[in-house]
């Protein structure tokens, strides 16, 4: 029976993970409103699950028996940490855009404070 239960609970945890990870792949870069925090939440839940029940079952029986599931999760976060990479970049590079425009609105040909005190010694 412990066999049976522990074989749902890896199947349940392992299909929430998932799920959490085809959404996020589903979502980034397509959904403004998408909430990394959450879902990095979700994620993170999943996983503490799975190592509880991996700590309190024999590892290699869960991952014999969901062999198929894990290896697809496996490739479906390979393919999110693409996405969630290319989306820092896309941060990053609007988060410079706007520095430089900032930067570049404050040199705009009149002297800045610092400067004009310099000016006026």
């Amino acid at each position: 029976m412990e066999l049976v239960n522990n074989d749902y609970r890896a199947q349940a945890v392992l299909g929430r993970l998932e799920t959490v990870i085809d959404n996020e792949n589903q979502r980034i870069g397509k959904d403004p409103d998408f909430d990394f925090k959450l879902s990095n939440a979700h994620k993170s839940r999943c996983l503490y699950e799975l190592s509880m029940l991996l700590r309190d079952v024999d590892g290699v029986q869960i991952a014999t028996t969901h062999k198929r599931q894990i290896l697809d999760i496996k490739e479906k976060l390979a393919i999110n940490t693409r996405r969630v990479e290319a989306n820092l970049n896309a941060v990053k590079a609007v988060v410079d855009l706007l520095k430089n425009d900032a930067k570049r609105a404050e040199d705009d040909g009149t002297y800045s404070l610092q400067q004009f005190a310099r000016e006026a010694q």
